[in-house]
C-alpha cells in the first residue's frame, strides 16, 4: 500500500475513534435511575395541574423563530407507511378494511391500529408511564386509567398541535455509517460531539430527533427483534436533555439503547422522560429522509410541525411528523 494511503488510512481510524464515546466506566445502576427520577422532574414546573409537560417551553418567541427557519417550503415526512404485514418487528399490523361502497360510488374503509410498540409512528401522551406503580406524571394517580381511556394526561393535551424548532441528530453520519447496529448506545459524548461538528447547540422548547438508521439497517438486513436489541440512547444523556430544556423527543425506535444497560430498567429514557420530565415522545419514526435531506442542504435544523388526532382518553396517537425546510 502506498505510504499516502496508509497515512490517510490512520487519520480516518483516529478520526473515527474520536467521534466514538466509550461505555461509561461505572455503569448505571436502578438506583442511580430512581435518583434521577426526582432530580430531573418537572412535577409542578407549570402548576399541579399542568398536563402538558415540557411542551409548555413552546412558546410564542419560540414559534416565530422556527417559521423563520423555512426559506424553501420543501416539507418532508418523518413517519413511516403504515404496515399491514406481521412480521418480527410488527405482531399487531395495521389493518384497512373496505366496506361495500355506499350508494354504489363512496368508497369507506375502516381501519385499526394499535399504534405503541415498535412499527408505528405515533406519540406518547405523558399518560404513558407509570411512576413507583401509583402515579403518573406531576402525581396524577394512575387510578384515572380506566379501561374506556385515562382521566388524566390524555393526548389532548397536545389539541392545538405542535410548531416549533427541530433539530436531527444524525449519529451514523457523525460517524460515518450507514446505521448502528442494532444494541449500539448513544452516549451524551455522541451528542457533544455532534453539537460540534455542526456548530449547533440544542436548545429551550427544541424538539430533538435522534436517528440510529434503524430502518436503513432493516432494508439492508430485514426484519429482527427490535424490541430485544435496537441502537438507543443510554439513559446518561437524559441530565443534558434537561439542562438543554428540550420539548420533545423523537426517534427511529423508541428512545432506549436494548438491553439498557441498567440492571433493573427495562426502559429508563422513557421512564425519565416521561414520568419525571413530561417529555412528549415521537417513537417509531423513519429518519432516513430527513437525513438525506439535511445531509444534502448541510442544514440539521427545520420547522416540525404535527397534530394528533384528538381521542378521549388516548395514550397517545399514530403520527406524522413534518420538517419544512
Amino acid at each position: 500500500m502506498p505510504k499516502i494511503a496508509i497515512i490517510s488510512a490512520l487519520l480516518l481510524a483516529l478520526f473515527a475513534g474520536s467521534l466514538a464515546a466509550q461505555a461509561p466506566a461505572k455503569p448505571l445502576t436502578k438506583a442511580d435511575i430512581d435518583r434521577m427520577m426526582k432530580e430531573l422532574s418537572n412535577w409542578g414546573r407549570w402548576g399541579k395541574e399542568d398536563q402538558m409537560g415540557t411542551v409548555n417551553l413552546i412558546t410564542a418567541a419560540s414559534r416565530k423563530a422556527a417559521v423563520k427557519l423555512v426559506t424553501e417550503g420543501v416539507s418532508v415526512s418523518m413517519a413511516r407507511d403504515t404496515n399491514s404485514k406481521k412480521d418480527l418487528d410488527n405482531p399487531n399490523p395495521f389493518v384497512v378494511k373496505m366496506s361495500p361502497p355506499v350508494g354504489g360510488e363512496f368508497n369507506m374503509d375502516e381501519q385499526t391500529v394499535f399504534f405503541h410498540g415498535f412499527a408505528v409512528s405515533h406519540l406518547d401522551s405523558l399518560a404513558h408511564i407509570f411512576f413507583d406503580g401509583d402515579k403518573m406524571y406531576n402525581g396524577f394517580p394512575t387510578s384515572a386509567v380506566k379501561p374506556d381511556g385515562t382521566g388524566a394526561l390524555d393526548v389532548r393535551a397536545y389539541k392545538n398541535g405542535f410548531l416549533t424548532r427541530g433539530v436531527l441528530i444524525d449519529i451514523p453520519w457523525l460517524k460515518g455509517l450507514p446505521y448502528l447496529e442494532p444494541g449500539t448506545a448513544i452516549y451524551p459524548e455522541d451528542i457533544a460531539a455532534w453539537e460540534k461538528k455542526t456548530g449547533i447547540r440544542i436548545g429551550s422548547g427544541d424538539a430533538v430527533f435522534i436517528r440510529t438508521g434503524r430502518w436503513g439497517y432493516r432494508d439492508a438486513k430485514g426484519p429482527w427483534d427490535i424490541s430485544s436489541k435496537a441502537a438507543g440512547i443510554y439513559a446518561s444523556c437524559v441530565p443534558l436533555l434537561k439542562q438543554r430544556d428540550i420539548a420533545i423527543l423523537g426517534s427511529d425506535a423508541a428512545h432506549d439503547v436494548v438491553p439498557s444497560g441498567v440492571e433493573g430498567a427495562d426502559f429508563p429514557v422513557h421512564e425519565l422522560l416521561i414520568g419525571a420530565m413530561g417529555v412528549a415522545l415521537f417513537d417509531q419514526l423513519n429518519l432516513e429522509d430527513i437525513a438525506k435531506a439535511a445531509e444534502a442542504r448541510k442544514r440539521w435544523t427545520f420547522l416540525f410541525t404535527a397534530a394528533p388526532v384528538r381521542v378521549v382518553g388516548g395514550t397517545g396517537a399514530a403520527i406524522n411528523p413534518i420538517a419544512t425546510f
